[in-house]
């Protein structure tokens, strides 16, 4: 007799969505919130551009000692109610790439490295422009891969025209959407310029937007001009900003997890509510609220320490907007133990917190050096999180019933050889790095250990790769045009 069991249908939008993890009760959040009000309010924040004055000043916020502004309670209620609660990210091509919102976690790499470890030599070295195209190619073809960033500060280039090669070589040598970051206004302007001239206009980068910006902060105290400059030039063409403040414990921030949130969550919602006085709707992605941890007696900063918690994500999720955050790295000095500890741990947690767009994936030494081997170790680590937080599919066909009681009907009976094994059994996580054989295979295939075979592969993804689909002709002269402005 056929089973009769009613099962769900399986919603396969949902299937990369793990649950969700909180250290915060309501009435944490509630007084955490209450006293980034206060310091908005009671302390404020110093802004250093013109126009975000008379931006505050006429929404409400009173200005004093020139440019501390002291703003109200309900500038931040009306910023919540203005600002996008999901933000649709595309790839070049006009694809639907990213549902930024919710506990959905998509991950890439970071940007602005001095060194990198050369993958035919060992050795670490100055950045060159080079490896920035190395990067994004070996990028664009990591699965799990989701977004782009730079990389690298090349030397070999001019500072002034830097950020303008690094768009360049992003838009030609990927199709995947684009995180960067800059210094100056006119870095924002370029960049908008060049991905303009990739989608075909501003109007289409708009309807079917592929950048975020991402403006960093030293913190919440001092808002300086160009950051702000750069905020606002993104928000009034209505394209997604990332405005995070690197609030030090012990430095900028308090000593204490809890003062050190709060001011950063204060911050956070500053950049939130400026944006939306520039323009309601406008897309705003909300850094991961916390206080970054330095070695006092070294002042190196810790990418991947446990003492900020998960209490940021609780605060950033409280808001019901897209987040940003930072996994894959480490504050070792080469590929080693440390680094798979650091790189495992770091994107399980941002993943248990539900971090939307989470960056750094390949970092070491406090975002000075990057390995290529541990970009691609955080892919192996990224497609192993996504299976293990999958949704579970149960129906008939893998439920399996029928075929439980008609096997067991059978003394001695197996499944390996029964169909429906064959129809299921490439449907486990297959890894490309760790090695999961006995012994003998082991050695019998050289005995090699995690770095080499991280390093082999990729040297082989970069051999194999096929380059994207090449820009026209006259886009590629646009940027170069860019590139060579004044």
């Amino acid at each position: 007799m056929k089973s009769k069991l009613k099962t769900n249908s399986y919603d396969r939008l949902s299937q990369n969505q793990p649950f969700s993890f909180s250290s915060l009760n309501p009435s944490d959040i509630n007084l955490l919130h209450e006293a980034s009000l206060e310091i908005m309010l009671r302390t404020g924040m110093r802004f250093e551009d013109e126009d975000a004055l008379d931006l505050f000043k006429k929404g409400g916020a009173k200005v004093v000692d020139g440019n501390r502004v002291l703003i109200r309670p309900h500038m931040v209620e009306m910023a919540l109610n203005s600002v996008p609660k999901n933000i649709t990210l595309y790839d070049q091509l006009g694809d639907r790439a990213m549902s930024v919102g919710g506990y959905h976690s998509y991950f890439g790499t970071g940007s602005d490295c001095l060194y990198v470890y050369d993958i035919e030599t060992g050795k670490r070295r100055r950045a060159v422009l080079d490896d920035i195209v190395t990067g994004t190619r070996l990028t664009h073809a990591l699965p799990n891969m989701d977004f782009l960033m730079c990389l690298f500060l090349p030397e070999d280039v001019p500072i002034e025209t830097c950020e303008r090669h690094q768009m360049a070589i992003m838009l030609q040598e990927s199709t995947k959407p684009i995180v960067y970051a800059g210094t100056g206004l006119d870095s924002t302007v370029f960049a908008i310029e060049m991905a303009s001239a990739v989608a075909g206009g501003l109007e289409n980068l708009q309807r079917y937007p592929f950048i975020v910006s991402y403006v960093n902060l030293v913190s919440t105290w001092v808002h300086n001009k160009e950051s702000t400059q750069r905020l606002l030039y993104s928000a009034e063409r209505n394209l997604p900003s990332i405005y995070a403040q690197g609030n030090a414990r012990g430095v900028t921030a308090p000593m204490t997890e809890a003062g050190a949130l709060a001011l950063s969550n204060a911050g956070h919602l500053a950049g939130l509510v400026l944006s939306q006085l520039k323009r309601e709707g406008s897309p705003f992605l909300l850094p991961k609220p916390m206080g970054d941890t330095l070695e006092l007696h070294t002042m190196a900063w810790q990418h991947c320490a446990p003492d900020p918690g998960s209490f940021g994500w609780d605060m950033a999720h409280h808001y019901g907007i897209p987040t940003f955050g930072m996994a894959g790295c480490s504050n070792a000095k080469v590929f080693d133990s440390q680094v798979g500890a650091e790189a495992a741990l770091s994107l399980l947690t941002n993943m248990l917190g539900g971090g939307n767009l989470v960056h750094d994936c390949g970092f070491l030494e406090s975002s000075m050096t990057v390995s290529f081997e541990l970009l691609t170790l955080c892919d192996e680590l990224i497609g192993w999180l996504k299976r293990y937080f999958r949704k579970l599919e149960i129906n008939e066909e893998t439920l399996a019933l029928d075929l439980i009681h008609e096997v067991s009907q059978n003394d001695g009976a197996t499944l390996i050889e029964h169909s429906h094994t064959y129809n299921h059994l490439r449907e486990d996580w297959q890894p490309q790095l760790f090695d999961r054989g006995d012994f003998a295979s082991w050695t019998g295939k050289g005995a090699t250990t995690l770095e080499k075979r991280a390093n082999e592969r990729v040297k082989k993804i970069l051999e194999d790769y096929h380059p994207v689909e090449p820009l026209p002709a006259d886009i590629n002269e646009k940027l170069q045009e860019i590139i060579a402005q004044q």
